[in-house]
């Protein structure tokens, strides 16, 4: 199954509901961790998933924060 690398972005103003945003909405991310750089002051977040195609792996997201994720399918390489 293919792995994506879920990139969302909010603006600073958009923090709070961008988390708030997970209250309520069923996903096996909730509750998990994800690389933030919000507290850098960058507002960015990235989850690695697997998932069928990009709406399955966006559809791990509440819609707030997945109307403002790029899904980019990404694949292991090993680095020589």
């Amino acid at each position: 199954m293919p792995f994506f690398l879920l990139h969302h972005q909010h603006e600073a103003h958009e923090c709070a509901a961008a988390f708030a945003a997970w209250r309520g909405f069923s996903s096996p991310l909730r509750h998990g961790r994800a690389s933030s750089s919000c507290l850098a002051g960058g507002h960015g977040l990235w989850w690695l998933v697997e998932a069928t195609d990009r709406k399955e792996a966006l559809a791990l997201l509440p819609r707030f924060v997945a109307t403002r994720t790029n899904p980019i399918q990404v694949r292991e390489v090993e680095i020589p």
